[in-house]
């Protein structure tokens, strides 16, 4: 590597280990980590305790670096092997230190060190159609009894978005479906009732992350997306303007990637 490839990279580098090592890192109280006989992808987040059976590293590291699986640079097995994570949260911890709390487990357990570099990506704009928004702010702070969670669907030949979310998160929510990152640029603020369905494109649109593990946990998401009333004849970014009066324009952005320099393949012990 020259030394100018080199500077520039330890300019936009974050050490995984920095994180852990600061005095106010959030960490589980307490965890378990083992090799799981398959992959089950259960998630269970209560305001305790954390369960993850059956995720794939990668999965978990998603939630732990908050980016997409593709940005997500490291060996194979991290796509492969699947682990059981079962751990208590502090007294007082909320969801948002969940992310921290995942990077201090995978340094410790996992001896992970990582840092993270901008790349330029293909993505994509949200932005508010020519005619308007078509929707409402949100009266309810929650959809399926957690705050801010996103319900995302895939039934027989289509695909659904539905919950109480902020812009920014649906546009997140997007990336994950399309593959690519997706910046809010409707400068629309609060909460807004989202419920789009439409035919996915298998070739930009496969099933994602935790988002993804999430629907494949639910027994009744396949049943749920049958019964919709009008189901999709049309793809994204037709279904986008017809029921939500947003569109998204293609633009080329600057990606955060995480890049894993060093970790274990068999955690230490509990």
């Amino acid at each position: 590597m020259n030394t100018c490839l080199a500077s520039a990279i330890a300019l936009s580098t974050i050490s995984a280990f920095a994180a852990q090592n600061a005095p106010d890192q959030p960490k589980f109280e307490v965890a378990s980590v083992k090799r799981a006989e398959r992959c089950d992808f259960k998630i269970s987040i209560d305001p305790g305790s954390v369960t993850l059976n059956g995720l794939p590293l990668k999965v978990v590291m998603m939630e732990a670096f908050k980016v997409k699986m593709d940005d997500i640079e490291g060996p194979s097995w991290l796509e492969s092997d699947c682990f059981e994570i079962s751990a208590k949260m502090p007294e007082g911890a909320t969801r948002d230190q969940l992310p921290a709390m995942l990077q201090a487990l995978l340094i410790e357990r996992f001896k992970l060190a990582a840092r993270k570099e901008n790349r330029p990506r293909p993505g994509f704009a949200l932005m508010v159609d020519k005619d308007g928004p078509k929707i409402k702010e949100s009266s309810s702070n929650f959809m399926r009894g957690r705050p801010g969670l996103l319900y995302i669907g895939r039934g027989p030949g289509y695909s659904a978005l539905k919950g109480s979310m902020t812009m920014e998160s649906f546009a997140h929510a997007l990336s994950v479906e399309l593959k690519a990152p997706v910046q809010d640029l409707t400068e629309l603020k609060g909460k807004y009732d989202i419920d789009v369905s439409w035919l996915p494109d298998q070739s930009f649109e496969p099933a994602r992350g935790l988002a993804a593990a999430q629907a494949a946990a639910d027994p009744d998401s396949e049943d749920r997306l049958r019964r919709l009333p009008n189901p999709p004849t049309t793809d994204i970014f037709f279904a986008l303007r017809d029921s939500l009066g947003l569109r998204l324009e293609r633009r080329k952005q600057q990606v955060e990637v995480v890049v894993i320099d060093h970790i274990e393949r068999v955690p230490t012990e509990n």
